[in-house]
């Protein structure tokens, strides 16, 4: 029977997994102690309080990985408003507005005051269409105007999906993403996020659909190397102990990037993959109790934040959740203060709309800061993504970093997983 050895737990190694555990036997060798990656949940000793090491806001044309939920039984964990809106607030001019999406094709919701960013003009939609026709050496800030459609969406729309600047972003990875769901309108941009972590969500429920069907997932694990003869993969090597593979035996790597290019590289002549990364900073704030919302911010649970730090606030429980992308820019501030600015602005953004007041003073606070969160989605590090399929027989890649046509994102670690079975023919 094949046996598929999976390096590399998070979402892109359970995705294969998954897709793979009722046609092949699966092991999963992790070298952290839990599975899920980027991606995942924890207890804060700090906060007293579990976390997620990140915030991901998923979109109703997320096929894959609502597929992925599907296959482990865990489509139902995910929540949302149930309708594409979307609230916004611009610290800078202190308002607040809902971007309310029409549910077709047709952008009906630019034609109505109280549906469309305020302060557009309709001659902006025209950006919309140009995007979606990018070029591979094209950078988002060429197709930017200095109007509010700009400001106030597409551009904190690029940097919280490809996490990377507009000035040296890839306009075509933007245009990928618009092309699913911005472009196909509002049935297709319904937000989803966990109701209650990450990995309730997505790694706990894949974990024990594979060990139900008699997979193992083995953390702790790291492959430091693997043998290879005669155009296959034949051992992979743990410590000092080495897994001899056999003739039908089928590898996934879905390691990080640059733990690929370390293990994989003196085996595949000419093999790259992105070096350049982009950080990503949450801050979690603790609460005395659960945090109520009125209007649509407590129909929705997050808002969208323009003109400061803080990009993304997300209500969850007793913890105000805030997210911040391509936070290479942060690197030099300090943590007290980046904690300090982004507290003022969720007391003005979020603080009129809530039932209890939130206090002048930063509430216990934890700081995560990924900084090799995702590749640096610009044209050049685009180019060095590799397929799935490998010049050696036995072995496929998968992983957010690899070509999946898509940005760093949970939707394309997911369809690299599924994309690297297939390579291998399964």
């Amino acid at each position: 029977m094949t046996h598929v050895h999976i390096i590399g737990g998070g979402l892109a190694g359970l995705s294969a997994a998954v897709d793979v555990i009722g046609r092949a036997g699966v092991t999963i060798y992790e070298a952290g102690p839990a599975c899920g990656g980027r991606a995942r949940s924890y207890y804060d000793k700090a906060l007293g309080a579990r976390i997620d090491n990140g915030n991901h806001l998923l979109l109703s044309a997320n096929k894959a990985t609502f597929r992925y939920l599907g296959l482990i039984g865990a489509e139902k964990t995910l929540t949302g408003p149930g309708a594409p809106l979307f609230p916004w607030f611009d610290l800078s001019a202190n308002l607040g507005w809902t971007l309310k999406l029409s549910k077709g094709r047709v952008p009906f919701w630019a034609f109505a005051r109280n549906r469309r960013v305020p302060g557009m003009k309709l001659s902006e939609l025209a950006m919309l269409g140009r995007i979606l026709k990018a070029g591979p050496e094209d950078t988002v800030s060429e197709y930017l105007g200095d109007g509010m459609l700009s400001q106030r969406l597409l551009e904190p729309f690029a940097i919280s999906a490809l996490n990377t600047p507009v000035e040296t972003a890839s306009a075509a990875l933007l245009g990928a993403i618009m092309r699913e769901t911005l472009a196909l309108g509002g049935t297709a941009c319904c937000p989803w996020y966990p109701a209650e972590g990450l990995s309730e969500s997505f790694v706990d429920p894949a974990i024990a659909h594979i060990t139900r069907l008699q997979g193992e997932v083995r953390c702790g694990t790291r492959v430091s190397g693997v043998d290879v003869a005669q155009g296959r993969v034949r051992g992979l090597r743990i410590g000092n102990e080495t897994i001899a593979l056999g003739p039908e035996d089928k590898v996934v790597f879905a390691a990080p990037s640059q733990v690929a290019r370390s293990v994989l590289e003196a085996h595949l002549p000419g093999f790259e993959a992105p070096d350049a990364y982009e950080s990503i900073i949450n801050v979690h704030y603790r609460l005395p109790g659960p945090v109520q919302a009125r209007g649509m911010l407590g129909k929705v649970g997050f808002v969208g934040l323009v003109g400061g730090v803080a990009e993304w606030v997300y209500l969850k429980g007793e913890i105000l959740s805030v997210t911040v992308s391509a936070a290479n820019r942060y690197a030099d501030r300090d943590n007290d203060e980046l904690i300090a600015k982004i507290w003022s602005e969720i007391r003005q953004a979020v603080g009129p709309v809530l039932v209890e007041t939130l206090p002048v003073a930063v509430p216990p606070v934890r700081l995560v800061c990924e900084k090799r969160a995702t590749f640096a989605a610009t044209p050049a590090q685009d180019r060095l993504r590799p397929q799935a399929r490998t010049a050696l027989e036995n072995l496929a890649l998968a992983g957010d970093w690899t070509q999946t046509g898509f940005p760093s994102t949970i939707e394309g670690a997911i369809r690299s997983g599924s994309e690297a079975i297939r390579a291998l023919g399964l």
